[in-house]
């Protein structure tokens, strides 16, 4: 399940909150993938995976944030956390690749 599919459950007060930084933070780490891979020296590559690695890292805080505070089960959180995963794991392997 998709970060704006999650956050769509979340309290209409959160729109400018927690939604918002969430959505933000998942675009983000997209965005940067993207760039980066357009970048052509190794270190602007390298770069925006660092950035996109922050991202995911703030979205996996705010994830348990959403948690913590009672809009996101436990299963639907276990199961975002398991993508982020996945994805850092991607990051690593496309900055290591790029470091070769």
């Amino acid at each position: 399940m998709g970060i704006y599919k999650i956050s769509e459950q979340f309290p209409k007060h959160e729109i400018y909150g927690l939604t918002s930084q969430m959505t933000r933070a998942a675009v983000s780490v997209a965005s940067n993938i993207a760039e980066g891979y357009g970048r052509k020296s190794a270190k602007d590559k390298n770069q925006f995976y660092v950035v996109a690695n922050g991202s995911l890292t703030e979205l996996e805080n705010q994830l348990l944030i959403a948690e913590g505070v009672g809009y996101l089960d436990k299963t639907l959180s276990t199961r975002a956390m398991n993508q982020c995963d996945t994805v850092h794991k991607m990051l690593y392997g496309l900055q290591k690749a790029n470091n070769n």
